[in-house]
């Protein structure tokens, strides 16, 4: 049985600014923040000083909604309801006197019931507390039944995130590479930055095909590497779908 060769610790990793950990961790000091998402960050710091009781969370696939979330989440010491099966428990864990905030996740995935929903919001409002959900798209987007619902979600402060500027893309490629523990120079990460799909998901994927063809070829992570991984990810029409 072949086995892997041996990882070194990312180059330069005591200048890094965020977490190394092998598993992604949901501290707050560990998401990366750049101009993508600084403004979504920012409202969710605000909590409990927020200017509307409610908001929406949307942002493509990988961007950061669950870490964000989850870190909103352990702060507030809210409740996470997943949408498509949220039902009349939500309501009741609420209004809980010791209760102060409620997380619903994924509504672009469906809602289970859409009157909760509604009644949950106004709820917010009426009771000051707080409420967000999350959704890959905006809430312009989102298929909604319920009339009432479609213009209160629509009516949502939108915390949105991009998709990552050259600053963020850099870091996200950085990190998924130390959590696996791959010394990569720095003019590899400046060539994939350039020539990647620029999306979360694609710097996901790109990373681990990247891996896992070094590991095949017994070889450090070069630029020759990653722009083979590149160009077959190009040739299997991925480049440029992700998001």
């Amino acid at each position: 049985m072949t086995s892997k060769p041996e990882r070194s610790p990312p180059a330069g990793s005591a200048q890094l600014t965020f977490d190394l950990a092998l598993r992604p961790s949901l501290e707050a000091g560990d998401f990366l923040v750049s101009d993508a998402n600084a403004a979504a960050v920012t409202f969710l710091d605000r909590w409990p000083d927020w200017p509307s009781p409610s908001a929406l969370l949307a942002g493509p696939a990988a961007s950061g909604k669950s870490h964000l979330g989850k870190v909103w989440q352990q702060r507030s010491g809210a409740i996470a309801f997943s949408a498509s099966s949220i039902g009349e428990s939500a309501v009741k864990t609420f209004l809980r006197p010791d209760m102060r905030a409620l997380l619903i996740e994924d509504i672009d995935r469906g809602i289970g019931d859409e009157r909760v929903v509604f009644h949950l919001l106004n709820q917010a409002r009426e009771t000051h507390r707080h409420l967000l959900m999350t959704s890959r798209i905006p809430p312009g987007e989102l298929e909604i039944a319920l009339p009432d619902l479609r213009s209160r979600v629509r009516a949502l402060a939108v915390l949105q995130l991009a998709e990552p500027d050259d600053a963020l893309l850099r870091g996200i490629l950085v990190k998924h590479f130390a959590d696996r523990q791959i010394a990569v120079d720095p003019p590899v990460i400046a060539y994939l930055v350039r020539h990647m799909d620029r999306s979360f998901e694609a710097a996901r994927r790109t990373v681990a095909a990247i891996d896992q063809l070094a590991l095949a070829r017994r070889q450090k992570v070069t630029r020759a590497i990653a722009a083979d991984v590149l160009a077959a990810s190009k040739d299997n029409g991925e480049h440029g779908s992700a998001g």
